[in-house]
């Protein structure tokens, strides 16, 4: 049976996407069959971070109301035999996921998949209690700003009294991933702290993602950051991952990078 994530946040713009993605991508490379699912119905952005929007021809909403099979609907990733992705649609209303679609299809890629990567939509409407509903455990994606960790508050909430483990008298596994952390605009006061950030929320930190250009480069790119593993981003992204596995690695990239010698000489 797959064990069902869910990648949420209560504000847009986090970075939820950019992190089903590589998440999805870290465990496959890792050697764990996954699916990655887009809840976003309407909008549809996985599959441009994926970099196989060409290649969607039936979606989410096809497969739930029968118009496709799983195996026509499923797109395998280009770089790894054992990812696949469910895009969403574009043109469908975000009412067509229906409690029973969406539990039919999640039960049916169970059989065949380690991990279902659920990509939410920000906030909490339709296709977002929808991914909520059926999470076993959820990343919470949030940046080190007052809003952005009051909305994923918020979220937390229904996490735990929404959820379909709720219902049974039981927990969502909740991780904290804090996203384009930049340790010097904390120093500054622009920013809050991960320590800020883990009293606030109250769950444990799964990893600490910094802001970097090679998330934007890899998103335009269609390649998930974390096949960057020269990145700070990606090497970020894939501590994280092992983290979640069970591999006790290293807090990085929170303190402000010194500079060398040669850098406050010349600049850089």
């Amino acid at each position: 049976m797959a064990k069902i994530i869910v990648v949420t946040s209560g504000k847009g713009g986090v970075g939820k996407t950019t992190t089903s993605a590589a998440f999805a991508s870290a465990l496959a490379l890792k050697g764990h069959k996954t699916v990655v699912i887009d809840f976003d119905v309407g909008l549809r952005n996985l599959d441009l971070v994926m970099g196989c929007e060409r290649r969607v021809v039936y979606d989410f909403v096809n497969l739930i109301q029968g118009e496709s099979t799983l195996g026509q609907t499923l797109i395998k990733d280009k770089k790894l035999d054992n990812l696949y992705v469910l895009p969403a649609s574009q043109t469908r209303d975000k009412d067509a996921l229906s409690h029973e679609g969406v539990e039919k299809v999640l039960n049916e890629l169970s059989e065949s998949f380690d991990y279902i990567v659920c990509d939410s939509p920000a906030g909490i409407e339709h296709g977002a209690q929808m991914a909520l509903y059926f999470a076993e455990e959820a990343i919470i994606v949030t940046n080190p700003e007052v809003s952005s960790v009051r909305d994923s508050d918020r979220i937390i909430g229904i996490l735990q009294s929404k959820s379909r483990l709720a219902e049974q008298g039981k927990a969502v596994k909740e991780h904290l991933l804090l996203t384009r952390y930049n340790p010097e605009r904390v120093e500054r006061g622009e920013m809050l702290s991960v320590q800020d950030v883990e009293e606030i929320l109250a769950i444990p930190l799964l990893g600490v993602i910094p802001e970097s250009e090679a998330v934007l480069k890899a998103s335009n790119q269609g390649v998930p950051v974390v096949h960057d593993s020269e990145s700070d981003a990606g090497q970020a992204y894939d501590d994280a991952v092992s983290r979640y596995l069970g591999e006790d690695r290293p807090h990085r990239f929170l303190e402000k990078q010194k500079k060398s010698f040669l850098k406050r000489v010349f600049g850089g």
